[in-house]
């Protein structure tokens, strides 16, 4: 037999097995990937409490139940994650917030967790700089920088909640300390022990976290609600605003509804101080009763 023939005859083979209803190969499934950066009490890739983190714990649930892909876990910083989702990848991120910008390029889940809200972090000896801006326990942001020379140290592209994402576009880059690296709220607070900024904007769960890890006392440092923001933010699952990404969220909104109730804020209440942990708990199931 010729090797001509062999060339020749091969694909009219194929199409007569074809033609017969011979089942055609499956087809590779699509991978999906997770983008997660180093965010205690959500994710923790080093230290106490490695993998243990509430998302740590929530993305093996969604990928069991998601067999239609293959996934991979990248790990990015925030600025590599917003990067990514705005291409045309197959790329979810579930530890977003929803802002007017992300809503842009991102395809959000429903909620899946109600979060503390960002604030200020102030060692207590500097607590005096803010007394007159304080309105009972809650800061005033837009005046403590608009009338002192305070720094205040940020995440690069991260979202401290709508309002104050709004806040920090109106401040002058002088007022303001930026950090891109990989850990980058920890090089905030290693900026502020040696003076070179006062004040972190920071969630105080995951500051506490990284402050233990340090070996400084929680004790020394102060956190400041700021006026005029929710006590509460949602997190949300966010992936490329793609078909594959819009379908991935319609499967993940259903998975999400009886995690969020139970498992998601048990796993996060673990990590707030004790005399914080039942008044979260309760304000959670209220959180979630006003959703839709």
């Amino acid at each position: 037999m010729s090797y001509g023939w062999m060339r020749r005859g091969l694909p009219l083979l194929l199409s007569l097995l074809l033609s017969l209803g011979l089942p055609a190969p499956a087809s590779a499934k699509e991978r999906l990937f997770w983008l997660l950066r180093d965010l205690p009490p959500l994710t923790i890739f080093e230290g106490t409490g490695k993998g243990q983190g509430v998302i740590d714990q929530l993305l093996p649930l969604l990928i069991d139940q998601m067999p239609e892909y293959d996934h991979s876990i990248l790990r990015v910083n925030r600025a590599r994650g917003i990067q990514m989702l705005q291409g045309s990848g197959f790329t979810c991120d579930p530890t977003l917030l929803w802002t007017p910008e992300r809503a842009r390029y991102v395809h959000f889940s429903i909620p899946s967790l109600g979060i503390l809200s960002s604030g200020l972090v102030i060692r207590r000896k500097d607590q005096r700089l803010l007394q007159p801006y304080l309105q009972g326990n809650q800061v005033d942001l837009r005046a403590l920088l608009g009338n002192t020379p305070l720094k205040l140290g940020v995440v690069a592209q991260r979202s401290y909640s709508p309002a104050v994402d709004e806040l920090l576009k109106t401040l002058p880059d002088s007022t303001l300390s930026r950090h891109y690296g990989n850990d980058a709220v920890t090089s905030l607070l290693q900026m502020q022990q040696h003076d070179r900024l006062q004040l972190v904007l920071g969630y105080w769960p995951e500051v506490r976290y990284l402050l233990q890890q340090q070996g400084w006392p929680t004790d020394d440092y102060a956190f400041y609600p700021i006026q005029g923001v929710e006590q509460y933010q949602l997190l949300r699952v966010g992936c490329s605003n793609t078909p594959l990404g819009r379908e991935a969220i319609s499967h993940i909104n259903k998975l999400l509804l009886p995690l969020r109730n139970d498992t998601l804020p048990d796993l996060y209440a673990q990590w707030l101080a004790p005399q914080m942990r039942e008044q979260y708990m309760h304000d959670s199931l209220r959180l979630f009763g006003e959703q839709h």
